[in-house]
């Protein structure tokens, strides 16, 4: 074919194949198409037929186009209305999201035939909000005198999901509890978020709580910190681990609580996302710092509180909002799992285990492209699809 000065188009037998008139009403239901019209339709309540004329003549166009990118959901049929299309008696069907179609007359034989028929991939990037929480640690104790489980790291972000992109989520498991008096309870692991043209969301696991050992009673480092062990005497102030390590910025968690100051004994309680931990003294021991609230589901939830530390001569601190366990005697008291709260310290029996991370996305349902690994829980809320993941998985945008 050629093109001729005008811009119009010359096929094979000579007709001309015109420009044009595109009409600047969507179509919502059912219409005749006219020859020489370009339609915008629109099939996000209902699908749609459109009814081709009833004759005419060689190079007469017709072009419609998914206005919505819903054609995926409910498709276009195309009335042939007595003229062959392509050749044949049978309706065609449209039903790709994205997709345009021009077709163009040839004659009786072989009637309607498509000259375009493309589906158009959505350039526009996804505005994602994202929650990442780390795996909350384990408590301390053991045996004796343990610091409550640091909470795992709280981050939140706003993210450009490139179309048709793979973004990788890793959910951060719980750490352990000590099993000895001379073993620190273990960090929880890391979440995250990472793919094209993103920066890495990282929310480092809590800090394990200390034990009664003297090289073990400092809480470890993390996300949010452990709480302090103790080993009874002195007068030396034992330090809850500390924080926001690696440092982020908002910060993503708080140091734990302290132990034996000014010659007391009872221990701290680990850091939480919103809160320190507390300290101990001489009656109680230190609470689990509280957590932090997201409203990212539709419904406010707290997520990453500290473990409560535990001494056996004490009053043993309570497990902070948001997850955390409480510190106990011969109960295992755990973290909460996909909240990332620290586990409960311990001073007769097992120390609780941190509770595993999460990843939560949400995206605008008109962008939501449905393509998920790892089984993430899906709901929506408002104009909004929310994904939580609380094993770890993928998203294609």
């Amino acid at each position: 074919m050629g093109v001729i000065s005008d811009g119009t188009t010359v096929i094979d037998n000579g007709a001309v194949e015109g420009v044009l008139s595109w009409q600047s009403s969507i179509k919502t239901s059912a219409f005749t198409a006219v020859a020489g019209e370009g339609y915008w339709i629109n099939t996000t309540s209902a699908a749609i037929t459109v009814t081709l004329p009833s004759s005419a003549s060689a190079g007469d166009t017709i072009e419609i186009v998914d206005y919505a990118r819903t054609w995926g959901t409910n498709a276009v049929t195309l009335n042939r209305n007595g003229l062959n299309f392509q050749g044949g008696t049978a309706n065609a069907v449209y039903e790709t999201d994205g997709q345009s179609v021009r077709i163009v007359y040839s004659g009786a034989t072989q009637g309607w035939i498509p000259t375009s028929d493309d589906d158009v991939t959505d350039e526009q990037a996804v505005i994602a909000d994202v929650l990442v929480v780390g795996g909350g640690a384990g408590g301390g104790g053991n045996s004796d005198r343990g610091g409550g489980g640091g909470a795992g790291g709280f981050r939140t972000g706003t993210l450009n999901l490139a179309r048709s992109s793979v973004y990788t989520v890793t959910v951060g498991s719980g750490g352990a509890g000590a099993t000895a008096f001379n073993v620190r309870g273990s960090n929880g692991s890391d979440s995250s978020i990472s793919g094209s043209g993103i920066t890495t969301i990282t929310s480092a696991g809590g800090g394990g709580g200390g034990s009664e050992s003297s090289a073990v009673r400092q809480g470890g480092d993390g996300g949010s910190g452990g709480g302090a062990g103790n080993g009874g005497g002195g007068a030396t102030v034992n330090l809850g681990g500390s924080g926001n390590t690696p440092s982020t910025s908002p910060s993503q968690g708080n140091d734990g609580g302290d132990s034996q100051i000014s010659g007391t004994e009872g221990t701290g309680g680990g850091g939480g996302a919103g809160e320190v931990g507390g300290n101990g003294d001489g009656s109680v021991c230190g609470d689990g710092g509280d957590g932090s609230a997201s409203s990212i589901t539709g419904s406010s939830v707290t997520y990453a509180g500290g473990g409560g530390g535990a001494d056996g001569s004490r009053t043993n601190g309570t497990g902070g909002s948001g997850g955390g366990g409480d510190g106990a005697g011969g109960t295992q008291n755990n973290g909460t799992a996909n909240t990332g709260g620290g586990g409960g310290a311990n001073h007769s029996g097992t120390p609780g285990t941190g509770g595993s991370g999460v990843v939560i996305l949400s995206v605008p349902t008109s962008a939501y492209s449905g393509t998920t690994t790892g089984s993430p829980t899906v709901t929506t809320s408002g104009s909004n699809t929310i994904m939580k993941f609380t094993g770890s998985g993928s998203y294609t945008a």
